[in-house]
């Protein structure tokens, strides 16, 4: 598995997860994944620090500790008004270690001289690391709070290192944005990619599943037209929080 440059490596945990699988969601329940989709995680690196000069791509992830789901009864508000009784059902004491880096975001050709300043992104991305997160971390769902801090991928053992493969099938993998799309077949439209995930070793470590790029998945849905959102620095206040000298420490 390479390892970028501009690499952030952490470890993600909480008491329970929800990556819902849409398929499930009829009459309102909500069923979880066995793992975390490549969009959930994208959302936790992006909480933890982001900024639209560069865009998240998230190269694996380890599963630490045994999958276990938990049913709740809740009462979601419905749609017409009041409350009404659903199930959703959670996985349970979770535990990920995650490996991500970035890229310069060629979308925005206005912030692109920021996006290429990488020592600035990579010491203050180390730095939110370390502080959990610029603003609140959920594990698919705001109900699922979730917690933050650094380590090294592939430390400690997992509960699955004796596992050679596990092979999930056909699985939700993210969205991506007329913001950050790539291909020219992605330009201003926004795309669901799916993807066929397998739990595999790293050598003698394991629950390990590596991501492959958005825009390598080959199962898509085109589901409409967007536009890319124009930033500036006097129109987006956080370019400037941090100085080179600040990004350095």
């Amino acid at each position: 598995m390479k390892k970028y440059r501009n690499t952030i490596e952490f470890e993600v945990y909480g008491d329970y997860a929800l990556f819902s699988d849409p398929v499930t969601r009829v009459g309102g329940e909500k069923s979880s994944y066995h793992i975390p989709t490549y969009e959930a995680l994208k959302g936790i690196v992006e909480s933890i620090y982001w900024k639209p000069s560069i865009m998240w791509i998230v190269d694996a992830v380890r599963i630490m500790k045994p999958i276990q789901t938990e049913t709740k009864g809740v009462r979601p508000i419905a749609y017409n008004g009041g409350n009404e009784l659903a199930y959703y059902t959670y996985l349970k004491d979770v535990c990920y270690q995650v490996r991500a880096h970035f890229e310069v975001n060629y979308n925005h050709p206005e912030l692109v001289s920021d996006g290429k300043n990488e020592n600035k992104h990579h010491n203050i991305a180390k730095r939110m690391v370390e502080r959990g997160g610029r603003r609140d971390v959920f594990l698919g769902t705001r109900e699922c709070q979730a917690f933050v801090e650094p380590c090294e991928f592939l430390s400690k053992d997992s509960y699955y290192d004796n596992v050679e493969e596990i092979a999930y099938g056909f699985m939700y993998h993210g969205i991506t944005y007329a913001d950050e799309a790539i291909l020219p077949e992605e330009k201003n439209k926004m795309t669901v990619n799916f993807w066929r995930p397998v739990m595999k070793k790293e050598g003698t470590k394991g629950g390990v599943i590596t991501f492959i790029r958005p825009e390598a998945c080959k199962e898509k849905r085109f589901i409409k037209e967007m536009s890319v959102r124009e930033f500036g620095k006097d129109a987006f206040s956080g370019l400037g929080e941090f100085t080179e000298e600040e990004a350095a420490d």
